[in-house]
């Protein structure tokens, strides 16, 4: 199976924003499949700036349409709802986990195997936009307190 993009995420390590002169990096990214024609995308982005930025939109060659979503309780049922933009606090971090925020990969343009990559571009607005590339990892449990991802 063709690789979308190299990535340097495998060791875990942080990935530097491609942007030059941003102040967002990527650490801890990964992607998964949910079905075949669908997957989800979890990060932490980390802002080592001074002023907040402003994740309002995700672009990637991987699927026909990606999202930020969440996940919340309606009436006693988890559901997967469309997320406002997510602020990345100033010198913060905010996380895209699973159970939570993430970033939803709709009509995948082929399925997400493990050791495939995903290429991101990230558009915080005001603070640019950051090239992201992360692994596929199907078989990467939920961190502490994170709930399994279907839709």
């Amino acid at each position: 199976m063709k690789k979308l993009i190299a990535t340097v995420l495998l060791t875990g390590l942080p990935l530097a924003a491609l942007a030059e002169g941003s102040a967002i990096m990527v650490h801890d990214g990964y992607a998964r499949a949910a079905n075949p024609r669908s997957g989800a995308a979890f990060m932490t982005l980390m802002n080592s700036g001074t002023a907040d930025c402003t994740l309002a939109s995700v672009q990637t060659p991987a699927s026909e349409k990606a999202e930020l979503h969440t996940s919340k309780e309606v009436d006693g049922v988890m559901k997967m709802l469309p997320a406002d933009p997510i602020v990345v606090p100033a010198g913060g971090e905010a996380t895209l986990a699973r159970g939570g925020d993430h970033v939803m990969l709709m009509g995948l343009t082929q399925p997400l195997a493990n050791g495939d990559e995903v290429a991101l571009t990230l558009d915080f607005g005001d603070c640019g936009t950051v090239e992201a590339k992360l692994p596929v990892d199907n078989d990467r449990k939920a961190d502490a307190g994170g709930e399994s991802h279907a839709h």
